[in-house]
């Protein structure tokens, strides 16, 4: 797994806090894990705090460095554990802590299963193992406390809106372009990128597809997470093994950004191909003159 290497000069592009610097980062167990876990630890990155997996007292968790040298512990049910993948437990429990501050100890965000029959429920229960609003929450704690080292990801792109695309089909109401809308605004995007004139350009396309939060990428993973808790709701085998099916399918997307997210600088920086210079062009020819004068048709006599 290669280290970061963001392009600072680069105002729009989203930069990751760097992967952790430890021997582990080289093994597969850990580098599967990062996987499962980079829905959590990709937004957190792109707020500049750096992230790490862990095993605490019987899952993995995602440690989270914050400026104050205080930390998160970002962490799935650990007593009893969960039976669900890692980074697909049924909620998450986050606290903050300091390592040289026994008294600091501070519960962020819950929205684990509440195990006392009469308590009132949590309002981050609702929300279970889902990513976004853990994030959510975490921004506005951290904002209060001055602990976010970069500003949240405007949802705003930076970058001119893709021209609507063209009706191809129909869904079942017969409205036309409906059914296939975003395969064909991806399909324009495409487009746009075959006629880009410079490497900029391309990179500027490029962006709506890797941004770490709104980009193309970020938002599929959200979409398939979202149909695996949808699976869920069956509450059928089948429909359990769909929802694991559909969370892989969500934490390789996420992955795929998170080994494309420099593909953009990469290109940027690329040298925008010159175009060969012309050769002067030739003067037009003259038409040639026929080898033999034609002979001369014999002249009439006038009268």
């Amino acid at each position: 797994m290669a280290a970061d290497e963001p392009n600072p000069t680069d105002a729009h592009t989203t930069l990751l806090a760097p992967l952790p610097d430890h021997q582990d980062v080289q093994t597969r167990w850990w580098q599967e894990l990062w996987r499962r876990h980079t829905h959590i630890t990709t937004p957190l990155r792109a707020r500049g705090l750096p992230c790490d997996i862990e095993f605490g007292l019987s899952a993995y968790i995602v440690r989270v460095t914050l400026p104050d040298d205080s930390y998160l512990i970002i962490s799935p049910p650990q007593d009893p554990p969960s039976d669900r993948r890692p980074g697909d437990p049924e909620g998450w429990i986050v606290t903050r802590e300091d390592p040289d501050d026994e008294r600091l100890f501070e519960v962020v965000y819950d929205s684990l299963p509440s195990e006392d029959p009469g308590a009132g429920p949590r309002p981050e229960a609702r929300h279970g193992g889902s990513a976004e609003p853990l994030i959510e929450a975490l921004d506005h704690r951290l904002a209060q406390l001055g602990l976010l080292p970069a500003p949240v990801p405007s949802h705003a792109s930076p970058h001119p809106t893709p021209a609507q695309p063209t009706p191809r089909a129909q869904d079942a109401t017969g409205a036309p372009g409906a059914a296939y809308a975003y395969g064909d605004a991806l399909r324009d995007l495409t487009d746009r990128l075959n006629g880009a004139e410079s490497p900029a350009d391309a990179a500027a396309l490029l962006h709506r597809i890797l941004e770490p939060t709104d980009g193309l990428l970020a938002q599929l993973g959200e979409f398939f997470e979202a149909a695996g808790e949808k699976a869920k709701e069956a509450e059928e085998d089948d429909g359990f093994d769909l929802s694991y099916d559909l969370a892989d399918a969500a934490a390789e997307i996420r992955h795929l950004g998170e080994v494309l997210h420099v593909a953009e600088d990469r290109m940027r920086a690329l040298t925008p191909l010159t175009p060969a210079p012309r050769a002067p062009s030739a003067p037009a020819r003259a038409r040639s003159l026929p080898s033999t004068a034609p002979t001369a048709s014999p002249s009439r006599r006038t009268r």
